[in-house]
């Protein structure tokens, strides 16, 4: 079922609609549609993939697997948590989720933002190759591995193996890191890095506990050594 309302709103209910006609409407229906709205998605899978224009969507609840999955130019905001692989293979746009989002977040993720208000879990941007992720709470272990481009900033606590084998991708940690992956390092802040931290976290639009910005002084830069660029025989294999 299909509700119109001005100003270009496009109401969907799941519970009566079924998710590849919502779906089809969003790639092929469009039209003059600015915002779109998906009540009842009770975690159903990949809501809202694909998309390629600058609309509004808001999904009223949980989303499952690949929510907002290959999005480009889309603005989508997820009310409840997450599944696995939320705006996994992003392009361009941005995906909000309002609770928390489960492994593998922006997965090879090429551009746009991803802004996870809770805990991201296992895995979070993982392969990452351009986009930027900013993550109100903490993020699991093994966060970033092969990372090539882009940034994940973590306003909480990171797990085991951040950064393994990373590229040139960029991390920042406010809290506490349980251990580092192959290669990775703490690096000292630039001034271009708190330029760049506070314009995300602005547009992330999250704060402290007490309501207040976040200051980019407080986070740590974890980055690539550049030991695993190239093979090296005489290493004996021990990376």
């Amino acid at each position: 079922m299909i509700t119109s309302a001005a100003g270009g709103l496009v109401s969907f209910d799941l519970a009566t609609t079924p998710l590849r006609e919502v779906n089809q409407f969003l790639h092929t229906g469009l039209g003059q549609t600015t915002q779109v709205r998906i009540d009842n998605p009770d975690g159903a899978h990949s809501i809202a993939v694909g998309m390629d224009a600058p609309v509004q969507i808001d999904i009223a609840g949980n989303a499952g697997y690949y929510a907002a999955g290959m999005n480009k130019h889309a603005s989508v905001t997820v009310h409840g948590n997450a599944g696995p692989s939320v705006a996994e293979n992003m392009m361009s746009g941005t995906v909000r989720v309002k609770g928390f989002a489960s492994v593998a977040a922006a997965a090879s993720a090429h551009g746009g933002l991803l802004v996870v208000e809770g805990d991201a879990g296992l895995r979070c941007g993982i392969s990452l190759k351009g986009a930027d992720i900013v993550v109100g709470g903490s993020v699991g272990s093994f966060s970033m591995f092969m990372a090539q481009a882009g940034r994940l900033v973590v306003c909480g606590d990171a797990g085991d193996a951040l950064g393994d084998s990373l590229y040139e991708a960029v991390i920042y940690v406010r809290g506490e890191v349980k251990s580092l992956g192959a290669d990775a390092r703490f690096e000292p802040l630039t001034e271009s890095d708190i330029a760049a931290l506070a314009a995300l976290l602005e547009q992330a639009g999250l704060h402290d506990s007490d309501g207040k910005p976040y200051e980019p002084r407080s986070f740590k830069r974890i980055a690539s050594a550049r030991e695993l660029y190239h093979w090296n025989v005489d290493a004996n294999q021990s990376y």
